[in-house]
């Protein structure tokens, strides 16, 4: 007598509806899941069991519902006290799991800020990005660290405050070159008093909070004075400085009157892919606009598209005053809450119709359905590369990552490895790792050394958190800088971890080392060249070059911090207030080592225990 076959189990809307005895009306997050325990998708609800229901249904669901349904094994809930922490819940949730039917921001960098230091009796401006842990005034965000620069730049220009280092500032004796060049009003050797310069500070402050038109007028009026007194050579520099602040307010471009702080918002759709133009507003001026290309979950609509956006956006960034959307979302109530309850004063969320918030919002539709338009052809394009990648290099499908590999040191000092990632989009920029060269047992300038613990520790981390190559953090390609020796180092490296399906091919200069004689070398092949006109040729000369750029900065970063540290760096409790009281007392380090016990305890702000600490830091090791 046959067996039967084991039934698969059970999957679809009766599936869900099986739940539905186990829920009440409580708001929460849901989780799908299908027959191997993958999450397809996540889900918030003001009400489980209303909103599960729904999925119970057999019929009326769109294509991508009904597929997402029909894939559905279990389900998994979490209830919550209110609707806005299912909402928050869910896009934390998100952003964890990147389930497949969920619309998922994949550039989530932060942005840069202008900070005015007030750390310092002479307070500095520069550029901030991350936490907001230093004492003084934010202003930001801005769009991109270029327009930081810029505006750096001309306030530089206009407000002559300095952005050197407090230790460079305390150490100078003489003004620099940008005192020299009317950048800053040298107050590090007194040729301004402190009054001046803090109302300079206040200015500055000023202009960057909205109120540039003031700043104008009181500099024209000073120079007005200064023509009449006959002081020409200083109502040419109030001149230049009226001039650099017209070139500020040029470049931010479209300042808008009647809307003092706000994101614009809009999103553009097709083709299944998605654009989100953002324009940051603050203190009516437009501080530059970012595009994002969110992966819209297998075809979610517009309103799901930008509600998800929000939420992801602004988990770790303060949203403005105004959020400004070209289209409505389904729980603009709770998004506006949650945005509220994060910024600690109301957040409205508004889609105009007419007007100037409006305009505003057609011009960052615009941009989306621009920037959407050359990345759809740029992605075309890199696609037909990697097909031809994938024929000349003999892969069974164009490679959806490639990570690329390099090493970068001085006689081996300051080693560092780098890995870059490309992909259909391009250059994937959060992808890229830097990995500090830790063997101690390495001989310096050891390039087989370094690879083999880079790899090492690339792959360890896969196997252990991806064993199953599930999330598509799995290379399907890896470029390594170097010729046969490398090839034979990375396979037995590979053969020591156990990891198999993964090609990888050697990147040698060739004769003379000259860009287009490269040759390419795979395991157990002889070596092959590519034809010197070959797009696919210049497209991995795009990916080598990209690789050693990204090793050759982070070596350059490595050493330059080694270069500036000190001996004071790894003494306990001696933070950059105290090294910096020492510096100025001792004038070096090395007369810190050699200090007696009552000598240090002489400095202003070092304790007789600090003191003890320090002497005795030095004389164990010595």
């Amino acid at each position: 007598m046959a067996q039967n076959e084991a039934k698969s189990p059970p999957k679809g809307h009766e599936v869900i509806a099986g739940y539905l005895k186990l829920l009440d009306n409580s708001p929460g997050v849901y989780r799908m899941l299908d027959d191997e325990a993958r999450v397809l998708y996540v889900g918030k609800a003001r009400n489980l069991k209303k909103r599960v229901s729904n999925y119970a249904k057999p019929t009326g669901h769109s294509a991508r519902i009904a597929r997402m349904i029909g894939e559905t094994a279990e389900m998994m809930f979490l209830t919550t006290r209110t609707e806005t922490e299912a909402l928050l819940l869910e896009q934390n949730l998100i952003k964890q799991l990147k389930p497949r039917y969920n619309v998922l921001l994949r550039d989530d960098k932060s942005f840069p800020n202008i900070l005015v230091s007030r750390a310092h009796d002479y307070p500095q401006i520069k550029k901030h990005r991350g936490a907001r842990k230093e004492k003084g005034a934010y202003f930001g965000p801005f769009a991109s660290a270029d327009a930081v620069n810029r505006t750096l730049n001309q306030l530089q220009k206009v407000f002559l405050l300095r952005n050197c280092s407090d230790a460079t500032f305390d150490s100078r004796t003489r003004p620099c070159l940008l005192y020299q060049i009317k950048r800053c009003s040298g107050p590090c050797v007194g040729l301004i008093s402190r009054d001046d310069y803090v109302e300079s500070v206040r200015n500055a402050e000023r202009f960057l909070s909205g109120n540039g038109a003031k700043i104008q007028e009181a500099l024209a009026a000073e120079m007005q004075t200064a023509s009449e007194a006959m002081e020409f050579e200083r109502a040419a520099a109030l001149r230049d400085r009226i001039r650099a602040l017209t070139v500020v307010q040029g470049v931010q471009g479209i300042n808008p009157r009647g809307v003092a702080e706000a994101d614009v918002i809009a999103l553009h759709m097709e083709g299944g892919q998605a654009c989100v133009q953002v324009f940051f507003i603050r203190a009516n001026q437009n501080w530059g606009n970012r595009d994002f290309y969110p992966r819209t979950g297998s075809g979610a609509e517009e309103p799901e598209v930008l509600e998800a956006f929000l939420g992801q956006f602004y988990d770790t960034k303060p949203p403005p005053r105004q959020v400004i959307l070209s289209h409505a979302i389904e729980n603009d109530d709770l998004m506006a809450q949650a945005l509220t309850d994060k910024l600690g004063r109301k957040v409205e969320i508004l889609v105009p119709l007419r007007g100037e918030k409006a305009e505003l919002v057609a011009g960052a539709a615009r941009n989306a359905r621009e920037s959407l338009a050359r990345k759809m052809s740029e992605t075309a394009t890199q696609g037909k590369l990697l097909k031809g990648l994938a024929d000349a290099f003999g892969l069974d499908a164009p490679p959806a990552r490639i990570e690329v590999y390099d090493n970068s040191h001085i006689q081996g000092t300051n080693a560092v490895g780098g890995m870059i990632v490309a992909g259909p989009e391009g250059f994937l920029k959060s992808q890229y790792r830097k990995f500090n060269i830790k063997g101690d047992d390495l001989t310096p300038g050891d390039d087989f050394g370094m690879m083999k613990e880079v790899l090492s520790r690339r792959f360890k981390r896969l196997l252990k958190e991806d064993p199953d190559r599930e999330s598509g953090t799995w290379p399907d390609l890896l470029l390594i800088d170097g010729g046969a020796g490398q090839i034979s180092a990375v396979a037995a490296i590979m053969a020591d971890l156990g990891v198999t399906g993964v090609p990888f091919i050697g990147v040698a200069k060739g004769i003379d080392r000259d860009a287009g004689k490269e040759e390419f070398h795979r395991p157990g092949a002889r070596p092959f060249a590519l034809k010197h006109n070959d797009p696919v040729l210049y497209f991995v000369q795009r990916l080598r070059d990209e690789a050693h750029r990204f090793a050759i900065g982070t070596h350059r970063a490595k050493r330059a911090k080694a270069i500036g540290a000190t001996p004071l760096d790894d003494v306990p409790g001696v933070g950059a207030t105290r090294k910096r009281a020492l510096l100025s007392h001792f004038g070096s380090a090395k007369a810190v080592s050699r200090a007696d016990l009552a000598d240090l305890k002489a400095v202003e702000g070092i304790s007789g225990t600090l003191a003890e600490t320090i002497y005795d830091y030095f004389h164990e090791k010595g």
